[in-house]
């Protein structure tokens, strides 16, 4: 089963054809990076602009890359999934009308999916063998999230951020650092040449609650600037290293705990933090010490993208087929994590 994926939840621009959830044929992200950089944090409006003028080209390529042509579209292609929500209401309205168009012009079903899922399942691409029940970890610039996954579309939620999201986090320690946007990967690459004990920043473990708060590390990094401000390279490079160490700690702490707690065997992690290199290198090692299995998805299924969409479609397929309410395709910005209605 060929699925035509579309993923337009925030600044990507993103399509892909995956086959049977699994084997991504093609995908194409088109980022708006350069677009949100000089205001340090993405601007809805722009980024509602930047889709319309891209998804035509991005949808092409992807296409193309697939030995897909709108001649043979309706052969090719069993089924066109889109992002439902949650994200920017401009943004995802922009996928929705896209995908809609082509279901009705090649009389294709539709499949909503919710941007949470794709990265829930993103690992899944690359790894067949990971069994329910599992501990979801989402790490993005929008979300934190820890989420109880009991079988496909079976959620129960944790625990989520009380304030800001981790990718927000480094991207605002970024900018009182002098940094650039986005701020994770400059703070990543920063670190990887720092020493991560030469500052003790707090760790917002929240013991007692399987939510994350970061505000107070990005206050505790505000208050250490003022009195430290920074030197040259190597400090630099050393406060990158001790916020992105205490930052780590916290999420590898929450996360093992609740699988201790839960007793489950496999943590799977999601979303663009989750390309950070020592969440990645903690979690493996923690991981082998504890017995418990964890599943990182491929960098570029890391941050959003339509593959993962794709490759969620296809498990819901599997599992409600094609009838949903009418309801369910409407993009919904504020759009919650909810159960799959089985047939």
């Amino acid at each position: 089963m060929n699925v035509l994926a579309i993923e337009t939840s925030c600044d990507e621009t993103s399509v892909s054809i995956v086959t049977n959830g699994v084997k991504v044929k093609s995908i194409i992200i088109s980022s708006q990076t350069k677009i949100h950089a000089k205001f340090f944090g993405i601007v809805p409006e722009l980024a509602s602009r930047a889709h319309i003028e891209n998804i035509n080209l991005v949808i092409s390529r992807a296409l193309s890359s697939s030995g897909i042509t709108f001649d043979n579209f309706s052969k090719k292609v069993d089924a066109i999934a889109f992002t439902v929500g949650p994200g920017l209401a401009g943004a995802l309205l922009i996928g929705a009308i896209v995908a809609k168009s082509l279901a009705i012009i090649y009389k294709k079903p539709l499949i909503p999916v919710n941007h949470l899922e794709g990265h829930i399942y993103s690992s899944f691409i690359k790894n067949k063998s990971i069994n329910h029940p599992f501990l979801s970890l989402i790490i993005s610039g929008g979300h934190t999230e820890l989420i109880l996954v009991k079988d496909f579309g079976k959620y129960k939620v944790l625990g989520g951020t009380r304030d800001d999201a981790v990718g927000e986090a480094f991207d605002k320690a970024a900018k009182m650092l002098g940094l650039s946007y986005p701020g994770g990967p400059i703070v990543d690459e920063r670190a990887e040449k720092g020493d991560p004990k030469a500052i003790r920043f707090t760790r917002p473990y929240l013991k007692g609650s399987w939510d994350f708060s970061f505000s107070g590390i990005k206050t505790s990094l505000l208050n250490y600037l003022k009195v430290n401000p920074v030197k040259n390279e190597k400090h630099l490079n050393n406060i990158c290293a001790s916020f992105r160490q205490a930052i780590s700690e916290t999420l590898c702490f929450k996360s093992f705990a609740a699988a201790k707690e839960f007793n489950l065997e496999r943590i799977v992690l999601g979303g663009g933090v989750s390309a950070n290199y020592l969440i990645r290198r903690m979690f493996l090692k923690v991981s082998r010490e504890n017995k418990v299995k964890v599943f990182i998805p491929p960098f570029i299924y890391c941050t959003d993208n339509a593959a993962m969409i794709g490759c969620v479609a296809y498990l819901k397929y599997l599992k409600c087929g094609f009838k949903y309410s009418d309801v369910q395709f409407i993009s919904n910005p504020s759009l919650k994590l909810e159960d799959w209605q089985y047939n």
